[in-house]
């Protein structure tokens, strides 16, 4: 299993000289798996430049939403692949919070926001609410979900595949002041032992009390995740637009003395947009866990 960043960022795309190092695209995350498979978490900015990628390769996208909310979704109507005629694209969404089963990657492109239709589009994209782990499994991908603590609701992922897995939890405050649609201990149970987590981590303490309930974790919260669910690595995503370059190497050092002399997990990063994260299964051995930086094709 392949996992690349191309988008890291939360809340709205952040260029610039301060953001070049990490990146200032919004959510993208693609996975490629060990059968070939293109799974793509998240459309923000991030999936423009992916789509570079993936309109040289052949064969059925699969987009796991973790939300409709726009820098999530921001970057769909600049995917290169959904220009291409008889491209399958199948985006599997949220139905929890207000907006029902509406897919929010088709209604913004609109013709009064963009300039084309979604109906006007040559590829054949589909909107899937239901039957959600059936329709992945003929594609022999093994996924499961759990609902976000993030207003208007949400869900997050978790990817398994020959020995190696993945669990994508963005949007998601562990401990938020109202309703809780997961538990700490649920969230636990979920992530647990996962190969790699991918964690909202918006917010430092300094963020608090001011934005409790927006919906973020705190860097140090996701630390305590990935210690208690025991993972192999840990990946800080979704920095806040107004977190610097040098404000993430701090978080990325003080992540470094955290971790050192802990069982696990074994890797911390801070999420880097052009970055690759390999997973190789190895027999009576844990995971095999590279980091390296994607191919440019």
């Amino acid at each position: 299993m392949k996992i690349s960043f191309y988008g890291v960022r939360g809340s709205i795309p952040s260029p610039g000289s301060d953001t070049c190092k990490y990146g200032g695209n919004t959510a993208c995350v693609y996975i490629e798996t060990a059968s070939g498979q293109d799974l793509i978490l998240d459309a923000g900015t991030g999936i423009r430049n992916l789509g570079k990628r993936l309109i040289k390769k052949a064969g059925t996208i699969n987009i796991l939403l973790s939300h409709g909310h726009w820098d999530h979704i921001q970057g769909y109507p600049f995917f290169m692949p959904i220009y291409q005629p008889d491209r399958h694209i199948c985006v599997f969404t949220s139905t929890s919070g207000d907006h029902g089963q509406i897919c929010s990657l088709f209604d913004q492109i609109d013709g009064a926001n963009f300039p084309l239709k979604a109906t006007e589009l040559p590829s054949r994209s589909e909107c899937i609410t239901a039957d959600f782990e059936t329709r992945l499994s003929k594609q022999n991908l093994c996924v499961k979900r759990a609902t976000l603590n993030h207003p208007g609701g949400g869900y997050a992922y978790r990817i398994d595949e020959d020995g190696t897995s993945c669990a994508f939890v963005t949007d998601n405050e562990l401990a938020p002041p109202g309703k809780v649609a997961t538990t700490y201990e649920q969230w636990v149970d979920f992530c647990r032992s996962v190969d790699v987590l991918i964690h909202d981590a918006q917010y430092l303490e300094a963020d608090m009390p001011h934005k409790h309930g927006w919906g973020h974790s705190l860097v140090s919260q996701a630390r305590q995740l990935a210690i208690d669910a025991e993972v192999g690595c840990l990946v800080i995503f979704h920095h806040d637009p107004d977190r610097t370059d040098t404000e993430i190497d701090f978080i990325q050092k003080d992540n470094e003395q955290f971790f050192r002399g802990k069982q696990a997990p074994s890797i911390s990063l801070c999420a880097t947009e052009n970055v690759e994260i390999t997973l190789t299964a190895r027999h009576n051995k844990n995971t095999l866990i590279e980091v390296g930086q994607a191919r440019p094709d």
